[in-house]
């Protein structure tokens, strides 16, 4: 079978600026100028929240380091910020020959490369689901999610 990325051996010298995919030179491969985003990260689908507890756990999630969530086309998934630990200095696939199947799959047809994704909804942050959960949920429903806002600290003097 042959690879999808049949320039992947033809990596000796990264270019640094960033092309368009329409003005890719006839024979470049498109890989040649990424920064390798697809090796970046992975998405995994998760239910949908439907009450307190179901946002509570993506709170959750979203405590951890290099974590977020986002919704496209209805689903909800976890994004978890993270290189590939095969990822080369390069860009290059450490173990490309031998590279799991939904690597193999993936293409340059369909890549990420011109980063013009947006999400429906996308958080970074706890207090970002405690807000959507506040415009979304019933108030009664999340009284209890929030910390009580402080005393005034007293004029002093």
């Amino acid at each position: 079978m042959a690879p999808l990325f049949p320039c992947f051996y033809d990596f000796s010298i990264m270019h640094t600026k960033k092309i368009n995919r329409e003005n890719l030179p006839k024979g470049a491969c498109l890989c040649e100028y990424c920064p390798a985003k697809c090796c970046r990260y992975f998405a995994l689908p998760v239910d949908a929240p439907e009450n307190v507890k179901d946002y509570d756990y993506i709170r959750w999630f979203l405590l951890h380091d290099k974590a977020s969530m986002f919704v496209e086309d209805d689903t909800w998934y976890l994004l978890v910020h993270t290189d590939c630990k095969h990822l080369q200095s390069d860009n290059r696939c450490g173990i490309y020959m031998t590279r799991p199947e939904i690597c193999r799959a993936y293409s340059t047809d369909n890549c990420e490369y011109d980063d013009d994704t947006v999400y429906e909804k996308y958080f970074e942050t706890p207090e970002q689901v405690v807000e959507y959960m506040e415009a979304t949920v019933l108030q009664a429903d999340f009284a209890c999610q929030r910390t009580p806002e402080p005393e005034l600290l007293p004029v002093l003097n």
